[in-house]
């Protein structure tokens, strides 16, 4: 036997994955203040900058549709201004904190928040405190904020992966949804928003129903909650608050169709292919996240493997759910060159198929629930993800161990649970597929290939050709 060369002997002793470390999620505890307002506090030593969250209820989902836009404005206009300060002076004054105010709308909730060292934190809390409860909305900024979101969405029609996600969920939704359109709204919602706007975005947070005063970070021998009741201790939820309406959220997907948005002498496509999907709260999440990275979540994914590896359609293809309060969409993601189109989706849509209908293998199995298992602790090595996802189970309402209980749920998945949560879950015979493309290049092929009815927009020519699903 001849002997081993170097890269063989390398090859003979390289290492192997070691079972995962154990981890548990950092203990936490709940208290509610006087006024009502829930307050979670997690000790993590050694961690002297301290993030704390403000997180209110409601965001861009709750907006009324002449309203679209405003969350994401007013939680940007928070910091622009308040009672005691203006722009700069509070800037200025988190500065001398060193700490580093923010807020931000997302579709279910707003978050106001502050990092800052834990010698700081007391002062930091007042800052964060102005923010929420006494914004006052300067028309100048809020006009200033209003001129850069039309700017983005400008921007935004310019470039093809997102002018392809836009046109992806107006597609998938029926029109009434909020998730029709994208969370810091359309031009003719936001060209109309002013200060006003701002306010009653601002009380559609105030009945503090999924609110709560989440802080994390190296808390030995400081009173947070002390701190908190002086500062949010008076906070009562609304009575007087009309109860919020569940907003539409279903699909307008009733059969396969094709929606392709001309991009005149492109050479590339970009294309989602996707329904309306599920809301995080469900009995099967564990079991949807594993197949999901099985398809298109990780870099050996199925569509990944046959888009860019095999095929070379694609510097890389994705897919997954986004999960919120209410169904978030389901979407497969690429882009690739305009020549590969036809052939892209379907392959595609045969793994979506092949995921229902073939139970995954052992390795293919085992190397997700590994991966998902593995980097799951790396996500929480500094405060301020510890108390996001903190502030995501006050928003999602759910148990105070789901965190704890994550890694074994995933461990606990198995081939017949993957099958079962893509057959549930994933439906290709009722799937929208949008492109943006050049339609001159791509119609007849589309159309020969039978995917389902095919609706070309020539968006410079404000017109419409065929008819959708």
């Amino acid at each position: 036997m001849s002997a081993l060369d170097p890269l063989e002997a390398a090859l003979a002793v390289r290492p192997v994955p070691g079972a995962p470390r154990p981890y548990h999620f950092p203990a936490f505890v709940r208290a509610r203040l006087s006024g009502g307002l829930p307050l979670l506090l997690v000790h993590l030593p050694g961690r002297p900058l301290v993030t704390a969250n403000l997180v209110l209820p409601g965001g861009a989902v709750d907006e009324p549709p002449a309203d679209g836009g405003s969350a994401v404005l007013a939680a940007r206009a928070l910091t622009e201004g308040t009672e005691r300060y203006d722009a700069v002076a509070l800037v200025e004054a988190s500065e001398r904190l060193g700490a580093s105010l923010r807020s931000d709308a997302g579709w279910d909730a707003t978050v106001v928040g502050v990092d800052v060292p834990v010698e700081r934190l007391a002062p930091a809390l007042e800052l964060l405190a102005e923010v929420a409860r006494r914004p006052t909305f300067p028309e100048r900024e809020v006009a200033r904020l209003r001129d850069q979101r039309l700017n983005d969405i400008l921007q935004a029609r310019a470039d093809p992966g997102r002018r392809a996600d836009e046109a992806f969920v107006a597609a998938i939704y029926e029109p009434a949804s909020p998730f029709a359109r994208p969370s810091g709204g359309l031009p003719e919602t936001v060209a109309t928003l002013d200060p006003d706007a701002c306010r009653r975005a601002l009380r559609r947070w105030s009945s503090f129903d999924r609110a709560a005063l989440v802080v994390g970070g190296d808390l030995d021998g400081v009173d947070a909650q002390a701190m908190a009741e002086s500062l949010f201790g008076d906070l009562v939820p609304d009575s007087a608050a009309d109860p919020a309406a569940t907003p539409a959220s279903g699909g307008a997907v009733e059969r396969t169709f094709v929606h392709l948005v001309h991009r005149p002498g492109s050479v590339q496509s970009e294309i989602r292919i996707g329904h309306v999907g599920l809301a995080r709260r469900n009995p099967g999440y564990h079991a949807v996240v594993v197949m999901s990275a099985i398809l298109g979540g990780l870099f050996n994914s199925r569509l990944n493997l046959k888009l860019r590896e095999e095929k070379g359609y694609t510097y890389g293809a994705g897919a997954g759910f986004d999960m919120r309060r209410l169904p978030g969409p389901f979407s497969a993601r690429m882009a690739v060159n305009t020549e590969a189109t036809v052939a892209a989706i379907a392959d595609t849509l045969a793994e979506l198929r092949r995921i229902r209908e073939q139970p995954v293998g052992h390795a293919e199995l085992a190397t997700a629930r590994d991966y998902l298992v593995g980097v799951f602790p790396l996500r929480f090595e500094t405060p301020a993800p510890v108390v996001s996802s903190l502030a995501g189970l006050v928003t999602h309402e759910l148990p105070d161990d789901e965190l704890d209980r994550y890694r074994p749920a995933i461990e606990a998945v198995t081939a017949d649970d993957v099958q079962a949560a893509a057959r549930d879950h994933l439906d290709p015979e009722r799937t929208a597929i949008v492109i943006v493309g050049d339609a001159d290049a791509l119609a007849a092929e589309l159309e020969a290939a039978g995917f389902g009815p095919v609706e070309i927009v020539r968006e410079e020519q404000a017109a419409t050709e065929g008819s959708n699903g």
